[in-house]
């Protein structure tokens, strides 16, 4: 039996919609950009209760994010929402020169992201997002897990000042996290212990990685899986500690290998720790249109491919 259990599933956007109309009823600078998707973001809810507080920017994107900037000035909180590759990709000039440079306060909220958008398609499944955003100086980069902790996120930007990236999907996904877990920006979060290998994971990853480690502890290994929620600030410290603690490491992630989160593990342990690592990830590839669980599988983003890593990490660990 795996060591957690859900009783629904829920995507991961209502998570954002859901805690920004709760962060709105506490904090009147909070307001809401929307790209013309309000449905698809889950805004549907703060922009009737709010709707002096929401503005609808239509299909203009890139006058969104220089928008946000303006209301950062004049003391107000902004949450862009739109599609992760219209959140990134096109509109990547302002958020450097107009957010990040200037380190505005604005929360970039991205839904639809990875494969798991499923039947959209390649043109649409950004998964360069992460490490594009996680170069620019002052940028904090969110990758949660479930429902219930992209919740939290939202509810924890309203008091985190600076310039930010939260990345959150389409598909109904399991929610294995408790709403009295703890969320900390900038903390990873251990939710298996073991000793033989550590999966770091984040987003839709994270409950494939607890989906592994169920078949791999009825092989008699033992996994510690660790959900890196924060791509930045990482939290070294905890990387570290594990890493050594394992001396075997595999990421897993909806993302390119290359600029994601697997390099930038494998950047702190080469600066710190000698241990072997494998990486579950996109390889230099664009996506194709399927269901989200069939692009995973074709992709190599599976449960039985994190076992694989695994395996293969261990034989070369030496075990």
């Amino acid at each position: 039996m795996t060591k957690f259990t859900y009783e629904e599933k829920k995507d991961t956007r209502s998570g954002f919609g859901d805690g920004l109309l709760e962060i709105g009823k506490k904090n009147d600078k909070v307001v809401g950009l929307c790209a013309d998707l309000t449905g698809s973001l889950k805004m549907t809810a703060f922009q009737k209760e709010f709707p002096e507080r929401f503005h609808q920017m239509g299909i203009a994107e890139a006058n969104m994010m220089g928008v946000a900037a303006g209301l950062s000035i004049a003391g107000k909180i902004p949450f862009t929402g739109t599609f992760a590759n219209f959140s990134t990709g096109r509109v990547y000039d302002q958020i450097r020169q107009s957010i990040a440079y200037s380190d505005k306060n604005v929360k970039i909220c991205a839904s639809h992201a990875g494969l798991t958008l499923g039947e959209d398609g390649a043109t649409h499944q950004i998964l360069e997002d992460v490490g594009m955003m996680r170069m620019l100086p002052n940028m904090t980069v969110i990758v949660p897990c479930d429902y219930m902790q992209t919740k939290q996120a939202t509810i924890a930007l309203a008091d985190h000042h600076g310039p930010t990236y939260l990345r959150f999907g389409r598909p109904k996904w399991p929610i294995f996290i408790k709403e009295s877990d703890e969320f900390v920006i900038g903390k990873a979060q251990k939710l298996i212990d073991g000793n033989d290998v550590t999966i770091f994971a984040n987003g839709h990853m994270v409950w494939q990685a607890i989906l592994a480690e169920e078949i791999l502890s009825e092989k008699g290994i033992s996994v510690e899986v660790i959900n890196i929620h924060t791509v930045k600030p990482l939290d070294v410290a905890a990387v570290i500690a594990s890493a050594k603690k394992t001396g075997a490491v595999v990421t897993a992630e909806e993302h390119q290998m290359n600029g994601g989160l697997g390099d930038l593990i494998a950047h702190t342990l080469v600066k710190n720790v000698c241990v072997p690592q494998e990486f579950v990830a996109v390889e230099d590839q664009f996506g194709e249109s399927g269901r989200p669980e069939d692009l995973l599988d074709k992709y190599g983003l599976s449960p039985n491919n994190i076992v694989e890593k695994v395996e293969k990490v261990l034989q070369r660990k030496g075990k």
